[in-house]
Protein backbone atom coordinates (compact mmCIF):
# COMPACT_ATOMS: atom_id res chain seq x y z
CA UNK A 1 0.00 0.00 0.00
CA UNK A 2 1.46 3.45 -1.08
CA UNK A 3 2.58 5.69 1.64
CA UNK A 4 -0.01 8.88 1.85
CA UNK A 5 2.71 11.24 0.74
CA UNK A 6 3.26 8.99 -2.05
CA UNK A 7 -0.47 9.17 -3.07
CA UNK A 8 -0.96 11.63 -6.58
CA UNK A 9 -3.46 14.08 -7.03
CA UNK A 10 -4.77 16.31 -9.99
CA UNK A 11 -3.26 20.01 -8.77
CA UNK A 12 -4.17 23.52 -10.75
CA UNK A 13 -1.54 25.86 -10.41
CA UNK A 14 -1.66 30.00 -11.92
CA UNK A 15 1.01 31.15 -13.60
CA UNK A 16 2.63 34.06 -12.08
CA UNK A 17 3.81 35.56 -15.76
CA UNK A 18 1.67 36.11 -18.63
CA UNK A 19 2.52 33.11 -21.45
CA UNK A 20 4.35 30.88 -18.80
CA UNK A 21 1.87 28.10 -19.18
CA UNK A 22 4.17 25.85 -22.29
CA UNK A 23 7.69 26.71 -20.75
CA UNK A 24 6.36 25.28 -16.93
CA UNK A 25 4.62 22.46 -19.23
CA UNK A 26 7.89 21.85 -20.89
CA UNK A 27 9.42 22.12 -17.62
CA UNK A 28 7.90 19.31 -16.04
CA UNK A 29 7.18 17.09 -18.82
CA UNK A 30 11.52 16.82 -19.21
CA UNK A 31 11.14 15.50 -15.90
CA UNK A 32 8.35 13.24 -16.52
CA UNK A 33 5.61 14.65 -14.21
CA UNK A 34 2.48 14.22 -15.87
CA UNK A 35 0.38 17.63 -16.99
CA UNK A 36 -1.88 19.00 -18.92
CA UNK A 37 -1.99 22.53 -20.44
CA UNK A 38 -4.90 23.05 -22.97
CA UNK A 39 -3.65 24.67 -26.25
CA UNK A 40 -4.60 24.73 -30.05
CA UNK A 41 -2.28 24.88 -32.83
CA UNK A 42 -2.84 28.46 -34.90
CA UNK A 43 -1.09 29.46 -37.79
CA UNK A 44 0.22 32.91 -38.00
CA UNK A 45 0.93 34.86 -41.14
CA UNK A 46 3.73 36.76 -41.39
CA UNK A 47 3.95 39.65 -43.77
CA UNK A 48 7.36 40.86 -45.23
CA UNK A 49 8.86 37.75 -43.21
CA UNK A 50 8.46 34.75 -45.57
CA UNK A 51 5.09 33.06 -45.12
CA UNK A 52 3.78 31.94 -41.59
CA UNK A 53 4.23 30.09 -38.88
CA UNK A 54 2.33 27.60 -36.64
CA UNK A 55 2.12 28.53 -33.28
CA UNK A 56 0.73 26.48 -29.78
CA UNK A 57 -1.58 28.98 -28.35
CA UNK A 58 -2.65 28.29 -24.44
CA UNK A 59 -6.66 28.41 -24.24
CA UNK A 60 -6.90 28.81 -20.75
CA UNK A 61 -4.82 31.30 -19.67
CA UNK A 62 -2.05 31.07 -17.39
CA UNK A 63 -3.54 27.64 -16.16
CA UNK A 64 -1.32 24.38 -15.56
CA UNK A 65 -2.68 20.96 -14.09
CA UNK A 66 -0.04 18.76 -12.84
CA UNK A 67 -0.42 15.42 -11.26
CA UNK A 68 2.04 14.66 -8.53
CA UNK A 69 2.08 13.75 -4.41
CA UNK A 70 1.50 16.92 -2.66
CA UNK A 71 5.34 17.67 -1.27
CA UNK A 72 6.46 17.27 -4.59
CA UNK A 73 3.90 19.84 -6.26
CA UNK A 74 5.22 21.99 -3.41
CA UNK A 75 8.57 21.59 -4.04
CA UNK A 76 8.06 22.74 -7.45
CA UNK A 77 7.42 26.27 -6.25
CA UNK A 78 9.57 26.94 -2.96
CA UNK A 79 12.32 24.69 -4.36
CA UNK A 80 12.77 25.16 -8.15
CA UNK A 81 11.08 28.25 -7.74
CA UNK A 82 8.71 27.94 -10.98
CA UNK A 83 6.85 31.56 -11.73
CA UNK A 84 3.29 29.41 -10.06
CA UNK A 85 1.31 29.18 -7.23
CA UNK A 86 -1.26 26.34 -6.53
CA UNK A 87 -5.47 27.63 -6.37
CA UNK A 88 -6.89 26.84 -3.16
CA UNK A 89 -10.30 25.42 -2.81
CA UNK A 90 -12.28 28.00 -1.05
CA UNK A 91 -14.56 25.28 1.01
CA UNK A 92 -11.15 23.42 2.15
CA UNK A 93 -8.89 26.43 2.51
CA UNK A 94 -6.53 23.31 0.60
CA UNK A 95 -4.20 23.37 -2.29
CA UNK A 96 -7.49 22.39 -4.82
CA UNK A 97 -7.48 18.96 -5.99
CA UNK A 98 -9.09 17.85 -9.16
CA UNK A 99 -10.68 13.74 -9.31
CA UNK A 100 -8.87 11.62 -11.36
CA UNK A 101 -12.15 10.78 -13.44
CA UNK A 102 -13.05 14.24 -13.68
CA UNK A 103 -9.86 15.73 -15.41
CA UNK A 104 -9.54 11.83 -17.82
CA UNK A 105 -12.82 13.60 -18.61
CA UNK A 106 -12.15 16.87 -19.31
CA UNK A 107 -8.90 16.09 -21.22
CA UNK A 108 -11.36 13.30 -23.64
CA UNK A 109 -14.09 15.93 -24.35
CA UNK A 110 -11.51 18.67 -25.30
CA UNK A 111 -9.39 16.56 -27.03
CA UNK A 112 -12.07 15.21 -28.99
CA UNK A 113 -13.70 19.04 -29.71
CA UNK A 114 -10.46 20.67 -30.57
CA UNK A 115 -11.63 22.11 -33.91
CA UNK A 116 -14.55 23.53 -31.84
CA UNK A 117 -12.69 25.54 -29.45
CA UNK A 118 -12.70 22.80 -26.96
CA UNK A 119 -13.37 25.32 -24.45
CA UNK A 120 -16.68 27.51 -23.41
CA UNK A 121 -18.06 29.99 -20.59
CA UNK A 122 -19.83 28.43 -17.87
CA UNK A 123 -22.65 27.65 -19.40
CA UNK A 124 -26.11 29.62 -18.68
CA UNK A 125 -28.31 26.63 -18.83
CA UNK A 126 -27.21 22.90 -18.13
CA UNK A 127 -29.73 20.13 -18.48
CA UNK A 128 -29.58 16.73 -17.03
CA UNK A 129 -26.57 15.23 -15.58
CA UNK A 130 -25.72 11.90 -18.95
CA UNK A 131 -22.94 9.32 -19.68
CA UNK A 132 -22.06 8.86 -23.27
CA UNK A 133 -22.76 5.66 -23.64
CA UNK A 134 -20.59 4.82 -28.05
CA UNK A 135 -18.13 6.59 -29.66
CA UNK A 136 -14.96 7.83 -28.76
CA UNK A 137 -15.91 9.16 -25.78
CA UNK A 138 -18.06 6.62 -24.42
CA UNK A 139 -17.84 6.53 -19.93
CA UNK A 140 -17.39 10.17 -20.19
CA UNK A 141 -20.09 12.03 -17.89
CA UNK A 142 -21.00 15.56 -17.82
CA UNK A 143 -24.34 17.04 -18.53
CA UNK A 144 -26.17 17.94 -21.97
CA UNK A 145 -26.38 21.03 -23.80
CA UNK A 146 -28.73 21.79 -26.40
CA UNK A 147 -27.77 24.73 -28.79
CA UNK A 148 -29.47 25.48 -32.66
CA UNK A 149 -30.54 22.20 -32.44
CA UNK A 150 -27.30 20.52 -31.55
CA UNK A 151 -26.49 18.17 -28.97
CA UNK A 152 -23.22 18.53 -26.76
CA UNK A 153 -21.49 16.53 -23.88
CA UNK A 154 -20.44 19.36 -21.02
CA UNK A 155 -17.86 18.38 -18.44
CA UNK A 156 -16.36 21.20 -15.80
CA UNK A 157 -13.59 21.24 -13.78
CA UNK A 158 -14.18 22.14 -10.19
CA UNK A 159 -16.51 24.65 -11.35
CA UNK A 160 -14.30 27.13 -13.09
CA UNK A 161 -13.37 25.81 -16.46
CA UNK A 162 -15.41 23.96 -18.95
CA UNK A 163 -14.84 21.90 -22.00
CA UNK A 164 -17.80 20.40 -24.53
CA UNK A 165 -18.29 18.38 -27.51
CA UNK A 166 -20.96 17.72 -30.05
CA UNK A 167 -22.67 14.41 -29.64
CA UNK A 168 -25.45 12.28 -30.98
CA UNK A 169 -28.34 12.47 -28.68
CA UNK A 170 -28.48 9.06 -29.00
CA UNK A 171 -25.36 8.08 -27.65
CA UNK A 172 -26.02 10.11 -23.95
CA UNK A 173 -28.22 8.26 -21.07
CA UNK A 174 -29.77 10.37 -17.99
CA UNK A 175 -27.37 8.98 -14.77
CA UNK A 176 -27.53 10.45 -11.55
CA UNK A 177 -24.90 12.44 -9.85
CA UNK A 178 -23.63 12.44 -5.97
Amino acid sequence: MAEKDDIQHWFVARTRYFRQEIKIRDWLTVRGIENFVPTMQTRISRPGKGGSRTTEKPLAPNLVFLRAPKDLACSFVADYRLPMQYLIDCATHKMMVVPDKEMDDFRRVFDYAIDEGGLIDQPVELDEPVRVTEGPLKGVEGHVLELLGKYYVVVGLSGFLWARAQIPRAWLEKIQLF
